[in-house]
């Protein structure tokens, strides 16, 4: 139990995202991945993601990652891992972030003071149920303040993530209707969240009947709500200064990455921008 506004935790994921999330739309990233040997952008993205498990297959990834379809998943892995290891992706995909991120934003005071609060952030956090935190946790830190910042936003994008299916799987969800019931509730336009989730027109259509009566902006609401309950661990224990500090840091940093046009709106992540203002 905290003391911490929950809503505090959902103003932290939109203001740090931007900046973890430059690994999925970066062309130094995508570049990389191919000069590994990996075989389109799908296969770098689910190997890049998965590989603090190690070489884990389908079923795993597509059991933690939730929402995609499992046959997407399984025409990337395990075949990743017979063209590279864990161990390389992590390395590419680490050094071409920190090329792409450098090329953004040119601020190293601010970019280190953020790395040092964020990182202190993640400290402590209980991994119970986080398995995607955990095995990002696990991690050794790198060394320079543009990666320690994007290490830490991806450790508590992952916190708030694993709490975000824990939330789904509470209200009875599978992937498919889980993105059914966030379009029909109006939180994203289908056009930006299902064909880069795998699910054929019929798959919408059965879940859409499984959703049949249920009441979607309530169900959306209390998802939403479980989640930011789940996610305010890391804030509790940086306490409000730190944390009002971090997002006075982030905010530029954040804005830097969106006005260039990496991360598109709307976009599948769900991430709104500019950052939905706290209720006063």
């Amino acid at each position: 139990m905290t003391d911490v506004d929950p809503a505090i935790a959902r103003r932290m994921w939109q203001l740090l995202e931007p900046y973890h999330a430059v690994v999925y739309f970066s062309p130094e990233v995508a570049d990389a991945m191919r000069a590994i040997g990996l075989k389109g952008f799908w296969m770098g993205y689910f190997a890049g993601r998965s590989a603090p498990l190690g070489p884990v297959g389908p079923e795993v990834v597509t059991a933690l990652f939730f929402g995609f379809h499992p046959a997407m998943v399984a025409r990337a892995l395990p075949d990743a891992w017979t063209f590279v290891s864990p161990a390389e992706v992590l390395a590419a995909r680490r050094t071409a972030v920190g090329t792409a991120l450098r090329r953004l934003i040119d601020d190293e005071d601010a970019v280190a003071e953020a790395a040092t609060l964020a990182r202190r952030a993640t400290e402590g956090c209980d991994v119970a149920g986080r398995p995607l935190f955990a095995a990002h946790g696990a991690l050794p830190w790198p060394d320079d303040p543009y990666l320690v910042l994007w290490h830490a936003a991806t450790l508590l994008r992952e916190h708030r993530g694993d709490g975000h299916v824990i939330s789904l799987a509470a209200e009875g969800l599978d992937g498919c209707s889980a993105h059914v019931a966030a379009v029909e509730a109006g939180g994203i336009p289908r056009g930006a969240l299902q064909p880069s989730r795998g699910w054929t027109d019929e798959d919408w259509d059965a879940a859409r009947q499984r959703l049949w009566g249920v009441d979607l902006a309530d169900l959306r609401m209390r998802i939403e709500i479980r989640t930011d309950r789940l996610a305010v661990g890391p804030w509790s224990r940086l306490g409000m200064p730190g944390t009002e500090r971090l997002a006075a840091l982030m905010a530029p940093l954040a804005e830097r990455v969106m006005a260039a046009g990496l991360v598109p709106v709307p976009n599948p992540i769900g991430l709104p921008w500019p950052p939905t203002p706290l209720a006063s």
